[in-house]
């Protein structure tokens, strides 16, 4: 009795066995074969709504239908959002809104949509004269500050400026800025490369006049990147003032109405492979 007690026990885990593997082989091997771990049609779909009574402010609505996380452009690379997200757009333009949604099994839908902002905003709007680099119009409203004789240069692209170089050496870029007297403003620019290695990137906002073949090291670093403090060494891409990772903010004041100069420069030994770029450069009043 013992022994059939076994042999029945065995042959009802073999039985177990023999099931359990047909269950696996009716499975699909690939994720999009339908087994459910991925949701091919998650819908990045959103809409866009002025906001009553700011015509700079808009509501960006995305479902979140299976949906696991949003991600969000408007302009100045993707961060991550809700599903309901305020934006706000100072300047006077065309945008272009793209959303991100995250399905099941890492599956990535996209969409994009345009919205046009009339009028900039009288407190938020740009300071900064030809910040996009668009055309040659916008590159001639900066001045190059030479520091190093040779070996790190800025150059201009329809749409980005670009500093390169190696040896330590480097180069600035300016522009000077009307200011009010204990008025809140803030400073942000898109930046993106490949990756450096002992490489600074720095903005400096300050009434300190630049002067040509000599280094700016006037007080007031408000941001930047720096290989040393850990960003720039790899591959990046964003505003500056959410992936630099040195300066004492980008918020700034001053007790005396005049001009300041937006200082930006850069050098080190090696500036990867496609050197730094930056756009959409903004000084601007605090919104409200």
């Amino acid at each position: 009795m013992i022994s059939q007690t076994i042999k029945s026990k065995t042959l009802g885990l073999a039985g177990l066995m023999i099931a359990l593997l047909g269950f696996t082989n009716c499975q699909p091997d690939e994720v999009a074969g339908g087994n459910g771990l991925s949701d091919p049609n998650v819908d990045a779909s959103f809409t866009i709504e002025a906001v009553s009574g700011e015509p700079n402010r808009f509501v960006l609505d995305a479902s979140n239908d299976n949906v696991l996380k949003s991600l969000w452009n408007i302009g100045d690379g993707f961060f991550t959002g809700s599903f309901s997200e305020e934006i706000f757009l100072p300047d006077a333009g065309t945008y272009t809104i793209t959303h991100q949604a995250y399905g099941r099994g890492g599956v990535v839908n996209e969409t994009s949509q345009e919205v046009n902002v009339a009028t900039s905003d009288p407190v938020a709007g740009n300071l900064i004269k030809g910040g996009s680099f668009m055309t040659e119009a916008d590159q001639n409203e900066w001045t190059i500050l030479k520091i190093s004789e040779s070996g790190t240069y800025f150059t201009f692209t329809e749409g980005s400026a670009n500093v390169v170089g190696s040896s330590y050496n480097q180069q600035g870029l300016y522009q000077a800025v009307e200011v009010e007297a204990n008025k809140e403003y803030t400073i942000d620019m898109k930046v993106f490369g490949n990756g450096s290695v002992n490489t600074w990137f720095e903005v400096y906002v300050s009434p300190v006049v630049p002067v040509q073949n000599q280094d700016y090291t006037a007080e007031g670093r408000r941001m930047g990147l720096s290989t040393w403090d850990g960003c720039a060494n790899g591959q990046f891409e964003g505003k500056l003032s959410k992936i630099g990772c040195v300066g004492s903010g980008n918020t700034v004041s001053f007790d005396q109405s005049g001009t300041v100069y937006l200082v930006i420069k850069s050098g080190g030994e090696n500036m990867g492979s496609t050197g730094i770029s930056l756009t959409n450069v903004e000084f601007r009043g605090s919104a409200n």
